[in-house]
């Protein structure tokens, strides 16, 4: 690759990646949020509002991959054992369950009819997200960060008391 060559890999797994290891070497379990569409292989049953939060911690998982294009493993939901596999460019989130901090990415955007891919509409904020308990779970939305270098994704609260409940995502922080 030549330094003019503008095309490169995703950033997304590598930040996967170190997120994970970052929780994992703090003693955090590391949670990531999926858009769950045809391609991605989780039970569905637990899917809510096309969204799955997985615990990825080796306590929670058997042979974890977490590869360039898919993050794959074994874990069990409700007693039975499952193979689940979801492509890294479906993870919207990767954060710490016991206290919020991580990274959000954009939703993946799909192909349509024409061969075009049609263009993310992003909700600009500035005021708090609506929380779970206000009417269900809130989008993902961007604020401005702090440093007026761009938007950063902001999520409702987590929850206190034990794992994540489905329909409910934490707050991500930013960490510097």
């Amino acid at each position: 690759m030549s330094a003019l060559d503008t095309s490169s890999t995703s950033t997304r797994p590598y930040l996967i990646r170190a997120l994970h290891e970052w929780c994992t070497d703090n003693g955090f379990s590391p949670y990531i949020a999926v858009q769950v569409d045809g391609s991605v292989q989780v039970p569905g049953e637990f899917v809510q509002n096309g969204e799955i939060v997985l615990n990825v911690s080796f306590d929670a998982t058997s042979s974890l991959r977490l590869g360039n294009d898919c993050i794959e493993f074994k874990a069990r939901f409700g007693g039975v054992a499952r193979e689940i596999v979801v492509p890294i460019s479906h993870v919207v989130a990767i954060y710490a369950r016991e206290n919020g901090q991580g990274m959000a990415f954009p939703a993946p955007t799909h192909t349509n009819a024409s061969g075009l891919v049609p263009q993310m509409d992003v909700e600009v904020s500035s005021g708090p997200l609506p929380s779970p308990q206000e009417g269900g779970r809130a989008p993902l939305r961007a604020v401005p960060n702090d440093e007026g270098s761009g938007p950063t994704a902001e999520l409702p609260d987590p929850p206190t008391d034990g794992p994540p409940r489905p329909g409910g995502r934490p707050k991500l922080k930013r960490v510097k």
